[in-house]
């Protein structure tokens, strides 16, 4: 499935607070809901999500408090 251009990044960002599948779903939507996010997968086990992203549409800041509104923090990048 081809969803990513080339101008597109990807992060991954370390996620504290989830505990359980309900957590990552929630952290799932969260991001998916940002203009610009393209690819959002939430390993619960790792504790982390790789987003791929527009940089010219939403930047790393704006994923960050997309995670911080949904009620967890995120510890990296």
């Amino acid at each position: 499935m081809a969803c990513c251009g080339s101008n597109s990044r990807q992060v991954t960002l370390k996620i504290q607070g989830m505990t359980c599948s309900h957590c990552q779903m929630t952290v799932q939507k969260a991001l998916q809901g940002l203009a610009g996010v393209e690819r959002v997968e939430v390993n619960l086990e790792a504790k982390e999500a790789v987003v791929t992203y527009k940089p010219d549409r939403v930047g790393l800041q704006d994923l960050k408090e997309a995670v911080t509104r949904a009620g967890y923090e995120v510890v990296a990048p």
